[in-house]
């Protein structure tokens, strides 16, 4: 059957026409078939939730065209339908794709994509957003918002981000105080950001990966919780520094844990009703209290055999 491709127009610093050409070609090469459905960013859960219903009506699947944030539109839709779904990646980062062996360069991904097959890959949920890479509430989901403000003044690209990063860091004030239940703790915590990883990749490269405590690893039967401590502005200029080597898990103020579920409330419950969270580099409001969760429920992702 014919995979539907749902491409977000907006994502990546290609145009839709040359994303189009893209899937096109290797379509053609593998003499397959494919609708390509197109849309804004406004769009893109109406056409990916109406793409992946068709798709497992049809016994196919469902094709994510863009960044981590559209991944995840798609992932979600992909999920609640029951169809597989397949990735060509043109983000900034791409951690989920290159996690699970997809190429980073379009051209090559969709080739990918034409002799691949649905692979279980575990995806967690924060209350009911799935979410594939992270999930965050604090100064993370402040430190995106500032990037895709720096993004649009100097343009996209891995530095950016990471000057970005820096500049919210330094000016990073807010305290959460939380209450945290794991299942096997319960601790109450004040920190500048809580950040979920289900992302080894990623954990790696902030040099962050928790050493195994629970059963599996982050992505694959856990997933990694970091949390800064308020520290001062000389501190945060070490921890930005151990974070820019890949060492950040050495770092003074920051403390990494490994869960399967964690349920988060304030600490205070009549002053915070609602936390502003972040999920897969997308930001919103989410009220209290927070389930963050490996799902039992895997994503079938399509993936050539390596």
């Amino acid at each position: 059957m014919a995979l539907l491709f749902v491409i977000n127009a907006g994502a990546g610093a290609l145009d839709l026409e040359a994303k189009r050409a893209v899937i096109e070609r290797a379509l053609a090469a593998h003499e397959r078939k494919g609708e390509l459905l197109s849309c804004g960013p406004a769009d893109l859960a109406r056409v990916a939730t109406e793409a992946a219903s068709l798709a497992a009506a049809r016994g196919t699947a469902v094709v994510a065209v863009g960044g981590d944030g559209s991944l995840n539109t798609v992932a979600q839709a992909a999920h609640a339908a029951g169809c597989p779904m397949g990735v060509i990646p043109y983000g900034t980062f791409n951690y989920f794709a290159r996690t699970h062996g997809i190429a980073t360069a379009p051209d090559a991904a969709a080739r990918q994509l034409m002799i691949a097959s649905p692979t279980p890959v575990q995806v967690a949920a924060m209350n009911e957003r799935l979410f594939l890479v992270n999930a965050s509430l604090g100064a993370y989901p402040e430190l995106l918002q500032d990037r895709e403000a720096w993004k649009a003044r100097f343009g996209r690209s891995r530095w950016v981000a990471f000057v970005a990063a820096c500049a919210t860091l330094l000016r990073a004030q807010r305290r959460l105080r939380l209450h945290i239940d794991t299942g096997s703790s319960v601790r109450d915590v004040q920190t500048l950001t809580l950040f979920v990883g289900n992302n080894r990749l990623q954990l790696q490269q902030f040099g962050a990966e928790p050493a195994d405590t629970v059963a599996g690893t982050p992505g694959d039967g856990s997933m990694a919780a970091l949390m800064l401590r308020p520290i001062g502005t000389m501190s945060m200029l070490g921890l930005m520094l151990h974070g820019a080597m890949g060492r950040l898990g050495e770092a003074a103020g920051v403390e990494s844990f490994e869960f399967t579920q964690m349920v988060v409330r304030p600490r205070l419950a009549s002053r915070r009703k609602e936390f502003v969270v972040a999920f897969d580099g997308e930001v919103a409001r989410m009220r209290a209290p927070i389930d963050i969760r490996v799902l039992d429920k895997p994503l079938y992702l399509l993936k050539a055999a390596s």
